[in-house]
């Protein structure tokens, strides 16, 4: 799918292409043309022999592009590649040469240092040099055109690679996600709780949420914060009185963009590992603020009694930070965001910078 996307888009650029060979060639015709009119004080007769002349050019120089140097320059056949050039060359002097000695002046070197009506060495190296200018240009600008285009393929591909690992990464979320909360809602089933009504009301509105509309790069601030409130409603569901959220916002969130499910990977992981594993009332402290067009976000969770709660963070399959890491190097500037995760004094801290203009 991609490949086909970003081929189609560099067939579009190739078709281009007959059009500028038009314009080129014509600019170049008119311009030979005027050129050597000027300098014989004959332009009747420069007409005629570039008339002869150009079809010659553009053989060789398609010739050249087209054939020559991907079946042999392109594959290291140097030798093979100079010889073959060399002798087309010969070969068009030969074809150039009869042409305006029978259709134009038997006189076909006038610009030469003496009147040739057959073929000399001088003759021949002067239109093989002649002709080599021409082929050294256009093989040139076909060059530059293919690397302009090539380079534009590659962007291209990059960016639908990026667009794709972004998706994926979050489908990771989604998925993780509800297994957990599927899961709380299965330990409420088995204890006949009337809290799983509820429960899975508040699981419904969350599925749509992250089915339907998180999408695209970037989402509504103020709706990734109510996503996060249904999931805090979720927990402290389950958890009832062993639970305590203070969840503070400032600023004008308004009108702002963030990249979808970014705080809430945050969140959740305050949960699965913090309140997840802790006995006894947990306390998480979630504040909010955007100043000066960035978010200022930052979560404290009680640390569980494990050696490494990093490693603990960062396993299963890349779905905790690394995940998170991930998402925010494909969809920001390294400018745009600062990441610091601090566990220090049994509290685990994540201060989240980010661009929300």
């Amino acid at each position: 799918m991609i490949s086909n996307k970003v081929r189609g888009k560099a067939n579009g650029i190739y078709n281009l292409t007959l059009g500028y060979h038009i314009i080129f060639w014509s600019i170049y015709f008119l311009f030979n043309t005027f050129r050597w009119g000027s300098y014989f004080n004959d332009y009747v007769y420069s007409l005629k022999t570039n008339i002869i002349g150009f079809p010659i050019h553009m053989i060789l120089c398609y010739l050249n592009i087209y054939l020559l140097m991907p079946v042999f320059l392109y594959k290291k056949r140097y030798f093979t590649y100079i010889v073959m050039l060399v002798s087309s060359l010969f070969v068009m002097v030969i074809v150039k040469f009869n042409l305006t000695y029978f259709l134009v002046s038997h006189n076909v070197w006038p610009e030469g240092p003496e009147v040739v009506n057959e073929i000399t060495l001088n003759y021949s190296i002067d239109m093989m040099i002649g002709e080599l200018y021409v082929i050294a240009f256009v093989t040139a600008i076909k060059t530059t055109f293919d690397w302009i285009v090539e380079h534009r393929r590659v962007a291209d591909l990059e960016k639908l690679q990026m667009e794709t690992e972004l998706r994926f990464l979050r489908m990771q979320v989604s998925p993780h996600f509800f297994f957990n909360t599927l899961n709380n809602i299965y330990s409420l089933a088995i204890e006949k709780s009337d809290k799983t009504p509820k429960l899975i009301l508040k699981l419904s509105e969350l599925m749509h949420y992250l089915l339907y509309e998180t999408k695209k790069k970037r989402q509504n601030l103020e709706k990734e914060i109510l996503c996060i409130q249904n999931y805090l409603d979720l927990e402290r569901i389950r958890h009832a009185e062993n639970l305590e959220i203070n969840m503070d916002i400032s600023g004008d969130i308004h009108n702002k963009k963030i990249a979808p499910m970014i705080l809430l990977s945050f969140v959740e992981n305050a949960f699965k590992h913090g309140a997840k594993k802790n006995i006894g009332k947990i306390k998480i402290d979630i504040s909010l603020e955007v100043r000066d067009n960035y978010l200022y976000f930052r979560i404290e969770n009680p640390s569980p009694s494990i050696t490494n709660f990093k490693e603990q963070f960062e396993k299963k399959g890349g779905i905790g930070l690394e995940n998170v890491k991930k998402r925010l190097s494909l969809g920001y500037a390294d400018d745009e965001y600062e990441l610091k995760i601090q566990n220090e004094n049994k509290m685990f801290t994540v201060n989240f910078k980010i661009y929300v203009k």
